[in-house]
């Protein structure tokens, strides 16, 4: 290989290595903030004492942290990237959120018909049956494969529930307009969870749509992380920053105005 050749090669290595570091470097900052967020919105609901009227995200948010950002930080400090440890870790600690984001639209379910008893006695049991289907269809899968408890039963039966979460957490949306909710931190919330849910469909789109494909592969680290950080920046502006809603809705009037109307009036 002649002189002018080696340094081609040697560019290109080095420029391959710098967008590897580089990439790392992002993905690394992503998750970062994805933590931060996590905590500043736990630690200003507590300073606020607003963990009464939202316990439900609360609770997710602290799973979030305690799984993400310090259960699977540790094994994959403890064990690597490429182990077994890890890999069984993260898949099983996966179900555990896709339980817990079932939950927490359950509760959204339960906030969006506190005024409604017969319709959410009916969406309880929807919910309930749901949950029992989708665990089915995951049996299922695993009958047929037996022999693959890992792969055929934990890893389908996540992307299934996850699946479920966003079409009942759309269906939910859909409910509150119809329903012509006033409920404008719960519709936050639930597009904020929108949001969340997007980025498992779009991972597993992106995998079954363009299977080899090296951007593929280069994009998939990003977009569940990118959606879950969309997540919390809607949340931290429907819990923290958005301002509440007003003493005045839509056909409504204040008493002290009501009061004022009569006494002129009369």
């Amino acid at each position: 290989m002649s002189d002018p050749e080696k340094a081609g090669a040697w560019c290109v290595r080095t420029g391959l290595l710098t967008l590897r570091y580089l990439s790392l470097a992002v993905q690394y900052g992503i998750y970062v903030g994805i933590y931060l967020l996590e905590a500043g919105l736990l630690v200003a609901l507590v300073v606020r004492r607003r963990l009464g009227g939202t316990l439900p995200v609360c609770l997710y948010l602290g799973l979030l942290l305690a799984v993400d950002g310090v259960g699977r930080s540790y094994v994959l400090y403890r064990y690597g990237y490429s182990s077994n440890e890890y890999g069984y870790f993260y898949w099983l600690t996966d179900v555990l959120l896709a339980l817990g984001a079932f939950l927490l639209v359950c509760a959204f379910f339960r906030r969006a018909c506190a005024h409604e008893a017969k319709m959410w006695r009916f969406v309880r049991l929807l919910l309930a049956f749901v949950l029992i289907l989708t665990l089915g269809i995951s049996l299922f899968a695993l009958s047929r494969n037996y022999h693959q408890l890992f792969t055929g039963f934990i890893v389908d039966f996540q992307q299934n529930l996850y699946f479920t979460c966003l079409v009942l957490n759309t269906l939910l949306y859909i409910l509150m307009q119809q329903i012509q909710s006033t409920d404008d931190e719960l519709n936050l919330l639930v597009c904020g969870m929108g949001i969340q849910f997007a980025g498992p469909a779009a991972n597993f789109a992106l995998v079954h749509l363009t299977p080899g494909q090296d951007y593929a592969s280069a994009l998939y680290p990003y977009l569940g992380a990118l959606c879950t950080m969309g997540m919390l920046l809607t949340w931290f502006y429907a819990l923290v920053r958005a301002p509440q809603p007003s003493a005045i809705r839509a056909g409504e009037v204040p008493a002290r105005e009501l009061a004022a109307v009569v006494s002129r009036e009369a």
